[in-house]
């Protein structure tokens, strides 16, 4: 298959994934994504004239298979696929954003917000991703919460042991 067939069949099986992800067949529709990847895929030579087009491509159908993956709960596959993209894009917002959104469900909050705080660098005023800055700040306020009732009982219960034993030692001692 040749460069041009290969893109032209890159493009067609992407057109199909985006009218199946419009009728919620998002499983089949991250199939024709990875597909249409397959195609232009980076072990391909293709000439400087087609790299561009190769290039948005190929991220387009990374993204595309991200949103497939989030709407599946397939949360380590969408952060495999943006960090494909961010790979080649370091300020793509969908992709930190997507991240971002993989990221808060699998409690990795820290990582959430450096996705989070990125997006904001390139596009401050993404409505998007402040609105997800906002979720993941009471995820962030939760996790303290109950973070510092675990540490509360946690010492509570060294402070009773060390206690009791002293009581034991004390009456031992008597």
């Amino acid at each position: 298959m040749g460069n041009l067939e290969r893109i032209e069949a890159a493009v067609r099986k992407k057109e199909e994934g985006n009218q199946l992800f419009k009728i919620v067949k998002y499983q089949r529709a991250g199939k024709k994504y990875d597909k249409a990847a397959e195609y232009v895929s980076e072990d391909v030579v293709f000439t400087d004239d087609d790299q561009k087009l190769v290039k948005t491509l190929r991220l387009s159908c990374w993204l595309n298979g991200a949103a497939c993956s989030l709407k599946l709960n397939d949360f380590q596959e969408v952060i495999k696929l943006c960090s494909k993209v961010l790979d080649v894009e370091s300020c793509n917002v969908k992709a930190l954003y997507r991240r971002a959104q993989a990221y808060m469900k699998v409690a990795e909050l820290h990582l959430a917000e450096l996705d989070i705080k990125k997006a904001l660098e390139v596009d401050p005023q993404n409505r998007e991703v402040k609105s997800i800055q906002k979720n993941l700040k009471k995820l962030l306020a939760e996790s303290n919460r109950r973070d510092a009732k675990l540490y509360t009982a946690m010492f509570s219960r060294m402070t009773n042991d060390a206690s009791n034993a002293a009581k034991r030692l004390k009456t031992a001692e008597d």
